[in-house]
């Protein structure tokens, strides 16, 4: 299943009054407890923070609101506004002990992003022509986003690292469905390298800083599911596209001239839901060209400049599997689940660049998914992140609700 919006797109136009409106929605509310240090500088003095005090948090990850509409005839819109972990509460105030001064301040944290907003025709259940802000569906996450398709009460932590997660462009797409089948064409702008880094590899490069998203370069996204065994869904997906000299202002030395920056993302997923069972998994592999020229590029922009001004690795690596069997086997579900993941943003390096061992780490998970309704849960879950030594280990427990459905 893809996103909400897509989910209610995916029925064609024969099979939809001629007019409807749909509203829907889904939300998280979250609670951790972590066992390791908060402060940003553990990796690069570990022994330092080896001994600091657990620290808790509480978040709202996402909240989003949904509304589709069916004009008739195959044509039909959707969007999505989405509000990360809070939104974001900004005033200008007067205040009595700054001398009545005018003062801007920021009052809280987080972001509200368009994650979708697009227009759609049905010319047949096999073409369906999509235009406008929609998601790149690379991976097993930006396809199946939603906290009541994932057991962990965060998002599968691999793939919301190495790649942009929700994933979403403003494009064009093509899909169809058919005879066990569902592909996705997409053309998109390409991403901004000056955004690569470390830690998130392209994670951070699809969000534009900027009032619009500059597509100097261009990428296409394909997408293919199959579902001709009856619980399975098993697909397939990948990226390519050029991002150097993707930035509002791009260098035209003679030296960068022949850096290109091409991403390119391979991926399998599945999913498998039978009786009380679902086991899902993933497995994504990232490439990126240039990454040495694009490393010392960074490192001369602007301390301004919204890049991290990191070393990139050339290729980066993402894996997970989880599996949970339901204890009740009645209308509510109680699911004991297991989860492994293996991710590493620094898989591969240049020779001149350091690989950051902390960059790769393993992940377990064990936890409970009570569904009182298929549109609510509640989760509950331990989580031992396993890191090399000489770094401590980032273990934590987690609690948290959500719900994911249609209001009509």
């Amino acid at each position: 299943m893809l996103a909400l919006a897509a989910s209610a797109s995916a029925q064609t136009a024969d099979s939809l009054p001629e007019k409807r409106l749909t509203l829907g929605g889904y939300g998280e509310a979250n609670y951790t407890r972590n066992f390791f240090s908060g402060n940003p500088f553990r990796y690069m003095n570990p022994d330092n923070y080896r001994n600091d005090p657990s620290h808790g948090r509480f978040d709202l990850p996402h909240i989003v609101f949904y509304v589709n509409y069916e004009f008739g005839n195959g044509w039909r819109m959707s969007s999505e506004i989405e509000f990360e972990h809070g939104g974001a509460e900004s005033a200008v105030e007067i205040e009595a002990e700054e001398s009545g001064e005018y003062e801007s301040e920021i009052e809280r944290g987080g972001e509200v992003a368009m994650e979708q907003f697009w227009l759609e025709k049905t010319f047949h259940p096999a073409m369906n022509l999509r235009v406008g802000h929609i998601i790149v569906p690379v991976g097993l996450t930006n396809g199946n986003h939603l906290p009541t398709q994932f057991f962990t009460v965060y998002r599968p932590e691999g793939e919301s690292t190495i790649m942009p997660c929700t994933w979403h462009e403003t494009g064009i797409a093509l899909w169809g469905a058919f005879s066990g089948w569902r592909y996705e064409i997409q053309l998109l702008p390409g991403l901004d390298s000056d955004l690569f880094g470390s830690q998130a590899w392209i994670g951070n490069a699809s969000a534009s800083p900027y009032e619009f998203r500059i597509a100097n370069k261009y990428a296409t996204a394909l997408r293919i599911d199959n579902y001709s065994i009856k619980g399975l869904r098993m697909g397939i997906s990948g990226y390519y596209g050029q991002s150097f000299a993707n930035s509002l202002m791009p260098t035209y030395s003679d030296k960068y001239s022949s850096v290109k920056g091409e991403v390119a993302i391979g991926s399998f997923d599945f999913e498998y839901i039978a009786r009380r069972i679902i086991a899902r998994g993933y497995f994504d592999y990232g490439h990126l060209n240039d990454a040495e020229a694009i490393s010392r590029y960074n490192k001369t922009l602007s301390n301004k400049s919204p890049s991290p001004r990191t070393s990139i690795a050339s290729d980066a690596i993402a894996s997970g599997v989880e599996a949970g069997y339901d204890l009740l086997g009645k209308a509510q579900k109680l699911y004991l689940f297991g989860r492994y993941e293996y991710y590493d943003s620094m898989y591969k390096t240049p020779s001149s660049i350091s690989d950051l061992a902390w960059c790769g780490r393993q992940r377990a998970v064990v936890g409970l998914n009570w569904y009182p309704m298929p549109e609510i849960v509640v989760k509950a879950e331990y989580s031992a992140g396993l890191l090399e030594n000489p770094y401590k280990n980032e273990n934590s427990v987690s609690l948290g609700i959500a719900y994911a459905g249609f209001f009509h």
